[in-house]
């Protein structure tokens, strides 16, 4: 275990502050805390000659369930107190405590309280929580045209149906913890006993244990605190918003973490090459999927190499362009009073400004900005001189490339990246960009998910996990779950026994 964390900030876990802003010595002192705020609903009423006390976050409770299993048997009553209100109301989910904390957690979960006034400390608590929020729908981030049309939403309970629905077994682990001091945030961490290397997953439930942070709102902010190196530019965990696609990294045996009110479940550990494939590579054929996987590594090598080299090229390596295309570039650049690099860097940064104002914008506005304004800004651009109509393609064609990437996380690196090459290769032309993706090697190399390489099964190199990685091949070569994860089972396809009928049997 100590080596998973080896190269990962540790949070302080000595001495850890209260996580609560006001301690309440009485349940009376609780409630008049409560009563401050506007939606919380604190009110008497009498039932032959015993006065009791009905209090509740309006915001938090299901209405309906209230006058309907709840106000509507209390005037019933012939004797009121507590024990008697739990046996004639109709929810399964009822509690007596005088303990104030309990009584706080409870009624901001969604409960009711009713006191006495012969006891005011005492508390029945009954749960009725309001179920808000939106319904299951398509994806958006992760859209597929041939794959299952259901992605997470922002209810845990939701997401874990979603998840179980795909994995019927009581082997599915769940493991609910809660994070952050005000935001009170439920974490659910997903394993398969008898597959997952049990290291992974106390390695995962330690971490986010360590946790002191007063407010966790979605997963990406976890994410980020349970890094192995948090001074990287890439994704060490994998957020998705698939429940196809958590089944299946559960099924390989790895570790699934599930957070309430965000619609991405993260994925640990990960490796690079994960972030370049989709689900839908596995609903068509193993050669056009292969080839979809190589397209896609391709265009990220364009994208990120394609302009740095333009202006390497230009700067210093003339004598690598053929003549016949030399001419056309010098004519291109005839009237362009600037350097290479600050031509790039002012499409480049143009490119950027757009992507970002369309992602602000309204759908349809964003849409529209985006093809628009490429348009005339790139065309206006040339006509003014600013730069060439060869850049601009190129520039172009390297944005596009990076939109290729499934995963956004890893499409917002490319986009990162582009920029240390272009310096690079105005400072020491094509050696600079070989400096740059030296260092971008090494960084990868040293780069772990849960103790785990990310650069595997490169490296260390491990043959027969090529089989699901820079190519996806068929089927029945996937005998077995990735290496690196060291599951407890690593068999996926048992070995069938030979049989003694012949395979024409059928046909006679």
């Amino acid at each position: 275990m100590a080596k998973l964390f080896s190269n990962r900030k540790k949070f302080k876990t000595k001495k850890k502050p209260t996580t609560e802003l006001t301690k309440f010595d009485t349940t009376t002192d609780l409630f008049t805390t409560l009563s401050a705020s506007s939606d919380f609903l604190n009110y008497q009423e009498t039932n032959n000659g015993a006065v009791y006390w009905v209090s509740f976050y309006r915001s938090l409770i299901d209405t309906q369930e209230l006058h309907k299993s709840i106000l509507s048997v209390l005037p019933t009553l012939q004797t009121i107190n507590l024990e008697k209100i739990k046996e004639n109301i109709p929810i399964e989910n009822m509690l007596i405590t005088s303990t104030p904390k309990e009584i706080k957690e409870r009624i901001m979960k969604g409960e009711i309280a009713i006191r006495l006034d012969t006891n005011l400390d005492e508390c029945l608590l009954i749960s009725i929580p309001t179920q808000q929020g939106r319904q299951v729908d398509k994806p958006e981030l992760e859209f597929g045209i041939i794959s299952p049309q259901e992605a997470f939403v922002e209810d845990i309970d939701i997401n874990l149906n979603l998840v179980r629905k795909r994995l019927p077994i009581p082997e599915l682990r769940v493991t609910e913890l809660t994070v952050g001091s005000l935001s009170k945030t439920k974490v659910a961490v997903l394993s398969i006993e008898g597959i997952v290397d049990q290291k992974n997953v106390n390695t995962v439930l330690q971490r986010i244990n360590d946790i002191n942070f007063d407010e966790i709102l979605d997963g990406s902010h976890l994410a980020q605190m349970l890094y192995d190196n948090s001074n990287t530019v890439f994704p060490l965990f994998l957020n998705t918003e698939r429940p196809d696609r958590i089944s299946s990294a559960l099924a390989e045996g790895k570790v699934v973490m599930i957070i309430d009110r965000s619609s991405a479940a993260l994925i640990a550990p990960t490796i690079l090459l994960e972030y370049f494939s989709t689900m839908e590579d596995y609903d068509m054929p193993w050669i056009p999927a292969s080839a979809f996987r190589l397209i896609r590594l391709f265009a990220v090598t364009f994208s990120i190499f394609a302009t740095p080299i333009y202006v390497a090229v230009l700067t210093y390596h003339y004598e690598l362009i053929p003549k016949d295309l030399l001419e056309t570039i010098v004519a291109s650049r005839n009237l362009i009073p600037f350097q290479p690099l600050i031509e790039a860097l002012f499409l480049e940064i143009s490119i950027e400004l757009l992507r970002e104002a369309a992602a602000r914008l309204p759908t349809k506005v964003g849409q529209t900005l985006g093809i628009v304004g490429g348009i005339v800004i790139g065309q206006a651009a040339v006509v003014a001189g600013l730069t060439s109509n060869i850049l601009l393609i190129i520039v172009a064609l390297s944005a596009l490339s990076s939109f290729v990437t499934p995963i956004y996380k890893m499409g917002n690196t490319i986009r990162i990246l582009r920029f240390p090459f272009l310096i690079g290769a105005q400072i020491w032309g094509l050696l600079g960009i070989s400096l740059a993706a030296i260092f971008l090697l090494t960084h990868l190399i040293k780069l772990t998910s849960m103790g785990q390489p990310y650069l595997a099964p490169i490296y260390p190199f491990q043959l027969k996990d090529w089989k699901d990685s820079v190519v996806r091949l068929p089927f029945h070569l996937f005998k077995s779950r990735p290496k690196h994860l060291r599951t407890q089972n690593s068999v996926r396809q048992p070995k069938k026994e030979k049989s003694i009928v012949k395979k024409n049997d059928f046909n006679e």
